[in-house]
């Protein structure tokens, strides 16, 4: 096949070569720069959740939730002297129990 310009039908001349090799070196950089962005931004988010999650500071009221029923699991208090009703600690309530349910076997 020939052309006007009395050329054979394929290119005669090479491909720029330093071109190919600045392109794809280029490529891979910035491939490898996108990497590390997505890498350092998934590591930041996970941390930023698992402190969210985890390792927030307790709230004020939680703290007080909590220290009110502590008090109520371990501390003696009379609710009804008239009828003689009185709170004791758990541990000593079970021990009670274990001993009641002892004697009765």
């Amino acid at each position: 096949m020939v052309n006007e310009n009395n050329s054979v039908g394929y290119e005669k001349r090479d491909i720029n070569i330093l071109m190919v090799i600045g392109i794809s070196v280029l490529s891979v950089a910035i491939l490898i720069v996108i990497l590390i962005f997505l890498v350092d931004y998934f590591v930041e988010s996970k941390e930023q959740m698992v402190f969210e999650t985890q390792l927030r500071p307790e709230s004020v009221d939680l703290n007080s939730l909590i220290s009110a029923e502590e008090e109520e699991l371990t501390t003696y208090k009379v609710l009804d002297a008239e009828r003689n009703i009185y709170r004791i600690p758990i541990d000593r309530a079970m021990d009670l129990m274990v001993r009641e349910a002892s004697n009765n076997n």
